[in-house]
Formats: C-alpha cells, sequence, structure tokens
C-alpha cells in the first residue's frame, strides 16, 4: 500500500543526509542514515565494489563533491516500513555522474538506508581512460 506523502518527506529527508555528505565530502551524516551493516554494490571506473558500506564513506571521506557537483532526490517508492531512493549525482569529484539507488527500512520509527547499489554514468569511464592515454 502507498504510504502517506508526510511519509515520503520524511524518507527524502533521510535520503539528504547521503546528498549532503557526498556534497561536502563528509561521511558523517550518511553515518546517521546507513546501518553498520549496510551494503554496497556497483562499479567504480569499471571496478566492481561490494560489500561493506565502509567503502563509500571512505570514497565519500577522500573526495568531496565538488562546487560543479549537484543531486536530485526522487523517492520511488514507499510502502509503510520500505522505500526505493533514487539519486542521480553529477559532477563529483568534478568528474563522475552516478545513478544511486538506496533502500531504507523503517526501524525503530526511523528510516535508515540498508543498501546502495549505484551505476557510474559509461561516458565519465571513457573520459578517464581517455585522460589516463
Amino acid at each position: 500500500m502507498r504510504d502517506s506523502i508526510k511519509e515520503y518527506e520524511a524518507v527524502q529527508e533521510a535520503a539528504m543526509k547521503f546528498v549532503k555528505s557526498v556534497a561536502e565530502g563528509d561521511s558523517k551524516y550518511a553515518r546517521e542514515l546507513f546501518t553498520d551493516d549496510a551494503v554496497l554494490f556497483g562499479f567504480l571506473d569499471g571496478e566492481l565494489e561490494h560489500g561493506s558500506i565502509e567503502q563509500f564513506y571512505h570514497n565519500v571521506d577522500t573526495v568531496s563533491g565538488g562546487e560543479a557537483f549537484k543531486a536530485r532526490i526522487d523517492v520511488v517508492a514507499v510502502e509503510e516500513t520500505l522505500a526505493v531512493v533514487r539519486v542521480l549525482e553529477e559532477g563529483w569529484g568534478a568528474r563522475i555522474d552516478f545513478t544511486d539507488y538506496l533502500l531504507l527500512l523503517k526501524i525503530g520509527g526511523e528510516w535508515k538506508c540498508v543498501a546502495k547499489a549505484y551505476n557510474q554514468n559509461s561516458n565519465t569511464i571513457q573520459n578517464l581512460l581517455v585522460e589516463l592515454n
């Protein structure tokens, strides 16, 4: 059953912690959002990243979004205790565009992210390969 708009807004507010961490290059906000055992899956510059969300924290703490960084949050679904969020990112680290999917559960009345899967837009991988050659 689709939930109320109020819950969609609560999910969007939770997802803003993710965006704020990426934009500022500081994982402290994301650490409030993700559960300790959250998982990460995706390809960064053609290499598979998978496992602990700690890898995401490391990436965020190493590279800030930068001045040109932009993000958009789309709350795809909210179903009582489950939510799916898509985050579009442009210009992370002045070179990468991502599409992230966050899977959130309502735990103890709070929206917490249990999984992050992402796609790096292929044109940003191609641009990296051109720079390296």
